[in-house]
């Protein structure tokens, strides 16, 4: 892949479309290069001016007498290929192209834009946009500012990458307010070649950039952003914002598994799949860039808590608990160093509570000893302004407090209308991380916990089965052949065996129309042993409880022959009774439907006890084949407890999603009952990923329940779907 250096490290700009008239987008990308100091030559491009801001202006860019890295085009959208095809003539090494009316607006929008990317491409140019706001780099050697914003951010460690220009703007307004330092910031727009993964790329090896910041609102390619953002997250903190939360997404779907990973829980699976923390708002974005850019990583989730206020303390006390956080109790000594002094009515156990009459002295003595307890990893210090005491001294306390021990971060609360404003310089400039909400503290502290585990967590690898996929594909392709879109019974539980996924013994007795299928059901039983289930096999049952298709229990060959025989008269009725509704709407002249034809009866041994769990597949459209595992029975789309990850999963993957759903607890034991194979669980997973990724006209698959026993795993029933085309 080209550097993408042009771009972001460019050595000379020129800005086509640069304008005279001020408050034009030409005029302002012009103004900014200028008054931020680009280090290198500008050059003015516009046919109908002879200087720009007291720059000789030119007619076009081949007459720029010297070499061009970067071309910024700020043109009518008619024009823009016809300037493009010159700047890459003339040598022109990367393109930002701000102008809109491409792929947003559709129609001959696409085309052009299509176009655009076919040739920079062909000449192995790169190219940011179109329909973007543009690129910053606060670098010293660089100090390019090449967009049209209000604001330039100040220098710091934050790369920030905006798929909106209006959130761009919005952002870097508010990365300024909040002395938030960044050192790239790019508004991608419709990503016609650069993208969020390119950008991930680049800044990996960026010695500057220590923390990414990701507005999205798409993916689009999910399972290179995966791959790709799980090394860089080991590092550098990954911190997405993605748009579209709402159930606009879901889908219909054959399988439970289908039905929830058309939902936002596919987009939270790939961000935690890649390391990367979700945050819900560019808010909390915000929360959590003050944290990873100004304060270590703790080393622990243990946070003492130190507040002038009861109120304030519980509620930190609480959302740290939210947040993976543990509020600790301070060591004996500590709480009689504190009981020394500080008055009788303070409160010394964690919150430290040092109430209303606190002084900036007693704010730096609390939060020092804090900090020197043994048991304590991090502070959060909470500070409500009474009467008498300046905001600004307190904060000044608290940043001595944080100097006497840098290695343990330390992050403030300064509530109030006077609360930040007061103190915010004293703090920024101290690099201690400033809220005005005690939720948003909490928030940043127990995403650098996380971030902490992240950094050391097993790389994990993607583990190969040895595998009957012959078979499988078999199977497939009679299936499709016979124009069905759905496996049966039967060959689900063969492509399961193909797996070696663990299943019930089983026979399928198939139907020959001759009233002797009873007695072969129950011979078929016999040899598998009592008690058995039977259920009915035939294309159009669906589900087979509402037709009496299923009996369980059974206990003896004569049990099962007297089941058969009533199974098969309740299928039939209701089969008569619903053809029987179809002609009754049907409009004259049409043939009445034909009944279900049975397939056959399969019979399944009685499953041992075990706990219920689900184990899935479906392929999401631009997103790919994900794995779901979680809590199975028939309430799976409405508990939702449940895992899901993006084939392939490595068996890293697979351990984090049995024990990430809200049921571990009773797969690992509880109340007396012995822990269930997790091992076994995670070894099906893994089968359904490498299934997932060798069959991809598999378009969903159910495995539920899949009982979790003390000594394995066992497939109940399974149901799975295909495409005739991949």
């Amino acid at each position: 892949m080209p550097s993408l250096d042009p771009i972001l490290r460019p050595s000379s700009i020129a800005v086509i479309g640069a304008s005279r008239q001020a408050n034009t987008i030409g005029w302002q990308i012009l103004d900014n290069l200028l008054r931020h100091g680009f280090q290198g030559p500008v050059y003015p491009v516009n046919p109908k001016a002879r200087a720009i801001h007291s720059i000789p202006a030119f007619n076009a860019i081949g007459d720029v007498p010297k070499p061009v890295d970067l071309a910024v085009i700020a043109v009518p959208k008619e024009h823009v290929l016809q300037v493009a095809r010159e700047c890459l003539d003339a040598g022109v090494r990367g393109l930002v192209v701000i102008s809109a009316g491409f792929k947003e607006v559709g129609g001959a929008g696409i085309e052009r834009e299509q176009a655009l990317a076919a040739m920079v491409r062909a000449k192995g140019v790169r190219l940011v946009g179109p329909n973007c706001l543009g690129v910053i780099n606060t670098d010293p050697d660089v100090r390019m500012n090449a967009t049209f914003a209000p604001s330039m951010p100040p220098a710091g460690p934050v790369a920030f990458i905006s798929q909106s220009g209006a959130m761009g703007l919005s952002v870097l307004d508010y990365a300024e307010s909040l002395g938030i330092g960044v050192s790239m910031f790019v508004s991608a727009g419709n990503k016609a070649d650069v993208s969020g993964n390119d950008l991930l790329e680049y800044w990996r090896s960026d010695p500057r950039t220590k923390v990414i910041l990701m507005y999205l609102e798409n993916f689009g390619n999910p399972a290179h952003f995966v791959e790709l953002a799980r090394s860089i997250s080991r590092v550098k903190p990954i911190c997405v914002v993605k748009s579209g939360r709402t159930g606009a997404g879901e889908r219909a779907a054959a399988s439970h598994t289908g039905a929830i990973a058309g939902t936002e829980l596919a987009t939270d699976a790939l961000i935690a799949q890649a390391g990367a923390m979700r945050a819900n708002t560019v808010e909390e974005l915000f929360d959590l860039a003050m944290g990873f850019a100004n304060q270590p990583l703790p080393a622990g989730n243990r946070v003492a808590v130190v507040t002038n206020a009861g109120g304030p303390g519980i509620i930190l006390a609480d959302a740290c608990e939210a947040n993976g956080l543990s509020v600790v109790g301070l060591s004996a000594a500590t709480e009689a160093k504190l009981r020394a002094r500080l008055p009788e009515e303070a409160s010394v156990r964690n919150p430290v509570d040092l109430i209303a009459s606190a002084t900036p002295e007693s704010y730096e003595f609390a939060l020092s000893s804090c900090l020197a307890d043994p048991n304590v990893d991090a502070a959060i210090a909470a500070f409500v302004p009474p009467l008498g005491v300046q905001t600004r001294d307190v904060a000044e306390a608290i940043v001595r407090a944080n100097r006497l021990f840098p290695a343990k971060p330390v992050l403030a609360v300064l509530m109030g209308r006077q609360g930040l404003p007061a103190g915010l310089a004293e703090l920024h400039d101290a690099r201690v991380p400033a809220f005005v909400f005690p939720e948003s503290a909490a928030r940043a502290l127990g995403a650098m916990w996380r971030q902490r585990r992240n950094a050391t967590r097993p790389e994990g690898r993607v583990v190969s089965f040895k595998t009957d996929d012959a078979r499988v594909k078999g199977i497939l392709d009679a299936t499709v052949a016979a124009g069905r879109s759905k496996l049966s019974e039967p060959d689900t539980l063969r492509v399961l065996d193909a797996y070696d996924i663990p299943a019930v013994p089983w026979k399928f007795v198939a139907s020959d129309g001759s009233a002797s299928l009873a007695s072969g059901v129950a011979e078929a039983a016999s040899h598998l042993g009592f008690p058995v289930a039977i259920k009915i096999v035939a294309e159009h049952v669906v589900h087979k409880t509402d037709v009496g298709g299923v009996a369980l229990g059974l206990d003896s060959e004569t049990a099962v022959a007297r089941a058969v025989r009533a199974m098969l008269k309740s299928v039939e009725e209701s089969a008569n009774a619903g053809v029987a509704a179809k002609t009754t709407r049907a409009s004259k002249g049409k043939r009445p439907s034909a009944p279900p034809r049975i397939e056959g009866i399969l019979v399944q041994r009685m499953a041992p006890a075990g706990h219920e769990t689900i184990v899935g597949l479906t392929r999401v459209p631009k997103v790919g084949p994900l794995v779901m595992f979680g809590l199975g029975g028939i309430y799976v789309e409405v508990l939702r407890d449940v895992a899901l990850r993006l084939a392939p999963l490595r068996d890293t993957d697979a351990e984090a999603m049995v024990r990430e759903v809200k049921m571990a607890p009773l797969l690992q034991g509880v109340r007396g009952q012995p822990p269930s194979d997790l091992d076994a669980l995670e070894n099906v997973i893994l089968r359904v990923s490498q299934l997932a990724k060798r069959h991809p006209r598999i378009a969903e698959l159910d495995i539920n329940p899949l009982l979790a026993r003390e000594d394995g795993a066992t497939a109940v029933d399974a149901r799975i779907r295909v495409e005739a085309e991949p």
